[in-house]
């Protein structure tokens, strides 16, 4: 057990195999759940959803509850192990997770017909769900955008991964750190459209 938990890979794979193993076990006790129906399908892409969003919102979280309060204490000589190792390798899952939220999202939505109502707010129709999930669903976009359009580009700058003067780096940084809190601000709303719309509506 050891060797699989020592190993990142073969952690998150023996968490896929372990998801299979109960899904057999559930069908095999009860008869329901069997995959490959049109509602299966259509709960796995939720599934792909959510686990895109756990890491997304987790690592934003971790970017904004833990790293940046905490920089201020780390010694100067101490804080390229963030800046050069840990920050450039959350930043990949960061915005490759934010994308593949959105674009499971997206996909959710189409599979379940109601992509255009929810891109509309529930307008075109006056369905309760539809907004919540709507504004949910631009919340996301917004800070999408903000991932791979702002925080990203400025981080790359403020990193050192492209050069810049040390003026430019302290400026991306203030900059990509504003914009990561607007989202910490906005996931707040975000994930209670999210929920709403499969709870409350």
């Amino acid at each position: 057990m050891a060797g699989i938990l020592s190993n990142l890979k073969s952690t998150v794979i023996a968490g896929f195999v372990l998801t299979v193993v109960m899904v057999v076990i559930v069908v095999g006790a009860t008869g329901e759940g069997m995959p490959g129906d049109r509602a299966w399908i259509t709960f796995m892409w939720r599934w792909l959803h959510v686990l895109s969003a756990v890491m997304w919102i987790g690592l934003l979280w971790y970017f904004n509850f833990v790293q940046i309060p905490n920089m201020p204490n780390i010694p100067d000589d101490q804080k390229p192990a963030i800046s050069k190792v840990i920050a450039p390798a959350a930043l990949w899952w960061f915005r490759w997770a934010a994308m593949a939220t959105i674009v499971t999202g997206l996909l959710l939505a189409l599979g379940n017909g109601y992509l255009m109502q929810a891109l509309t707010l529930g307008l075109t129709d006056g369905v309760a769900k539809h907004t919540a999930i709507g504004i949910g669903m631009w919340l996301g976009i917004i800070m999408w955008f903000n991932v791979w359009f702002i925080i990203w580009p400025k981080q790359k700058i403020a990193l050192g991964i492209v050069e810049a003067e040390a003026d430019a780096k302290a400026a991306a940084a203030r900059t990509a750190m504003l914009f990561s809190r607007t989202n910490t601000m906005l996931s707040v709303p975000m994930l209670y459209a999210m929920v709403s719309a499969q709870n409350i509506y």
